[in-house]
């Protein structure tokens, strides 16, 4: 471990839990094209791979075959609704300001790598007082490709000069996993985030936490 520089997040149930606040923007969609809203135990299971696909599934769960206008359509609202309320009932999970602030200051590189449009990184982690801790931040939109392909890791690789076996993906979802393997990283799968309802485990990270404080067990 002594080789490892930097550890790269994934954001959405990894760091922060944001499915209320995301619920509430897609019901107000839904609501908005007549169509029935869902629990927010539901939608959790909805999230993960950007907000385009997290509208197209609250369509689907109501339409077999929703037009891609309709999805693009649903998706302006949605964001609409989002922007205005992006960190209302969000909350981090326990000992994530701790442990990033220990590893940000014993000299670990912190990058962000999310799924979810850039535009909302900034205001969720300075909701949070957590910008100063990243040096660097992808969103869903910042590159050609999102997770799980690799391009977004190895991308931070070559802004921060450094090689993928002094990097660990940390995040709760295949997609996290599944672009580390794919970009010949090492990576950490937590239990409590969004998974679909899969067992992290399955994907095997090289290792499992429970709790987000475990990382700094390395």
């Amino acid at each position: 471990m002594t080789q490892i520089s930097t550890f790269i997040f994934d954001l959405d149930g990894t760091l922060v839990d944001s499915v209320p606040d995301l619920a509430v923007a897609l019901n107000k969609t839904l609501v908005e094209f007549s169509l029935p809203t869902h629990a927010e135990s539901v939608i959790r299971n909805w999230v993960g791979n950007g907000a385009r696909v997290l509208v197209e599934r609250g369509l689907r769960a109501s339409i077999d075959s929703p037009k891609e206008e309709d999805i693009d359509n649903a998706l302006v609202r949605f964001l609409l609704h989002y922007r205005e309320a992006v960190c209302v009932h969000s909350a981090l999970y326990k000992g994530v300001e701790n442990t990033l602030r220990t590893l940000h200051n014993q000299g670990f590189n912190l990058a962000l790598v999310t799924n979810k449009p850039f535009e909302f990184i900034a205001p969720i982690l300075e909701a949070f007082s957590l910008t100063s801790v990243f040096c660097i931040a992808l969103g869903g939109d910042s590159l050609k490709e999102k997770k799980p392909s690799p391009m977004p890791l190895l991308h931070v690789c070559n802004e921060l000069g450094v090689g993928v076996n002094q990097c660990i993906m940390v995040g709760d979802s295949k997609n996290d996993i599944l672009a580390a393997k794919a970009a010949s990283m090492k990576s950490i799968g937590l239990t409590y985030g969004y998974n679909y309802g899969q067992d992290i485990s399955q994907y095997n990270p090289d290792w499992v936490f429970d709790s987000f404080e475990e990382i700094l067990s390395l």
